[in-house]
């Protein structure tokens, strides 16, 4: 990567950091990275894929497999504290995941391929919508046009604090946790707070609910049986002195390592929560939402990318066991081989979703140049038509 085209990335990822927008409202943003893409000439640009996402085609000369590079185009509805030049913009809202970078490094893609054209195949840089909300990449793959773009392999990465600038992770199995959010609402009766017993008040289930939830997932191991619930909510009542409660709800994540200890989790944790309603005599609701399954590197896919990692120049640390937080990436593991790694944001670095987390522009040669090399790993291997 030439200096000039690392100082146009620079600014691109600043100007994407300037415009935050949450999950499903990515408009701007997918407006921004549509008109770099066409000043790099791909051979097919797919606008509102998915909601607002954003997929960039480069044809090879001669037949062979798709490569899709996915990257996020969400922020996060939390204000930024950071007192950088290219701060966010827009109030309540930023880009405290990296999502910013992450784009940025995908569009690095779009410099090296508007010049040289993959020689067989195809690659596909793809901006998907509504990453945080684990919606996103189920409607990109819905969508009737996803199938003329569907990949054979599909990459993608995270940036992680707490590892060194540029140093990359790769998981050798599971990569990302399976979750979603459980709410659970309870229905009884008011009362006077002189007579309680004259109402049906949620708070023994609550106080049920608020200890019974984490015993079903403690944590521990991040072996196949690893599950953890934290509650993130609760409330009943209105704020009155004279009044017994007669509605309440309790919020929580499920956490687990494979789709079937999901699976089992949720059914353990919905019998909780009845029988508790049930034993006060309350009226239940149990919905989900942000749910996300289970993201598991394909062996072959992951192969390519240790490969890919060492062509650049770099050394992966080879990971035996996944991110506790998810990734909606997994779902095009259903179409594609699928892969991701992690690359190193610096080990000082605020957390992710932290409001003073900024994405380190230093890194962005480092995820832009494994990315071509797996590309270069798949499609250069691939055998060529003879006459």
């Amino acid at each position: 990567m030439t200096p000039a085209h690392l100082a146009q990335l620079i600014q691109l990822r600043h100007n994407l950091h300037k415009i935050p927008e949450v999950s499903g409202a990515e408009q701007k943003t997918a407006a921004m990275i549509a008109d770099f893409l066409r000043d790099h000439r791909p051979d097919d640009l797919i606008e509102n894929l998915g909601g607002h996402g954003v997929a960039a085609v480069y044809e090879g000369a001669d037949p062979g497999p798709t490569v899709l590079i996915r990257c996020e185009l969400d922020g996060l509805p939390i204000t930024e504290i950071n007192e950088v030049s290219y701060r966010s913009t827009h109030q309540g809202r930023g880009h405290l995941c990296g999502h910013d970078g992450h784009m940025t490094m995908v569009a690095g893609l779009a410099v090296q391929l508007a010049s040289q054209r993959p020689a067989t195949g195809r690659v596909v840089l793809l901006f998907q919508p509504s990453e945080e909300t684990g919606k996103g990449a189920a409607a990109v793959i819905a969508d009737p046009r996803y199938g003329a773009i569907a990949p054979d392999y599909a990459f993608a990465l995270h940036n992680l604090p707490g590892l060194a600038v540029g140093q990359v992770a790769l998981c050798t199995g599971p990569a990302n946790c399976a979750s979603r959010g459980m709410r659970i609402t309870l229905t009884g009766k008011t009362s006077h707070a002189a007579a309680p017993q004259d109402g049906i008040s949620p708070a023994p289930a609550i106080a049920r609910l608020l200890t019974g939830l984490p015993e079903l997932g403690p944590g521990g191991e991040m072996d196949q049986d690893y599950a953890l619930v934290t509650v993130t909510h609760a409330q009943m009542g209105a704020p009155a002195f004279g009044i017994a409660p007669g509605a309440g709800e309790v919020w929580a994540t499920l956490r687990t390592v494979t789709d079937a200890k999901m699976a089992a989790l949720r059914e353990a944790a919905e019998r909780l929560a009845r029988h508790a309603a049930q034993s006060a005599g309350l009226q239940i609701g149990i919905t989900f939402d942000d749910v996300f399954d289970a993201c598991t590197n394909h062996v072959e896919a992951a192969g390519v990318l240790n490969t890919a990692i060492n062509a650049a120049g770099y050394e992966a640390e080879l990971r035996p066991y996944p991110q506790s937080w998810s990734e909606d990436f997994g779902q095009f593991s259903g179409h594609a081989k699928t892969a991701m790694f992690w690359l190193g944001s610096g080990e000082d670095q605020p957390q992710l979703h932290n409001p003073d987390y900024d994405f380190p522009d230093a890194v962005l040669p480092v995820g832009t140049a494994i990315f071509a090399a797996a590309i270069a790993e798949v499609l250069d291997r691939t055998p060529r038509p003879t006459n």
